[in-house]
């Protein structure tokens, strides 16, 4: 049985907190360890799973993420968040989105 190697590639993420994460760069091959490399130069957490990335090279630049990934991925932001130490903000933002959008709700709930 032959075994073949999966080709090398990374995709990055972006997330700003008001809509879902987007592609922001992807590549393969020589693409991808430039990637990886500006990753650990700007001190972004790099997170490695095969089979994420799999789905994720599917998408084009700019595309955001499937409703499919959401959990996954908040996931992944909520430890790379807790690792760079932003954590506290991060989630202080998220909060007063989601009271923000209760409050909104609760005065409309037929928008």
């Amino acid at each position: 049985m032959t075994v073949k190697k999966l080709p090398r590639f990374a995709i990055a993420l972006e997330y700003d907190g008001k809509v879902a994460p987007k592609v922001s760069a992807r590549g393969h091959d020589e693409v991808a360890l430039q990637i990886l490399r500006l990753a650990q130069e700007s001190g972004v957490p790099i997170h490695q799973d095969s089979e994420l990335a799999l789905v994720l090279d599917q998408l084009d630049l700019g595309d955001q993420i499937p409703e499919a990934l959401y959990v996954v991925i908040a996931e992944i932001l909520c430890f790379a968040y807790r690792l760079s130490g932003k954590h506290k903000s991060f989630m202080d933002d998220i909060e007063s989105a989601s009271d923000a959008d209760h409050d909104r709700f609760e005065q409309d709930p037929n928008p």
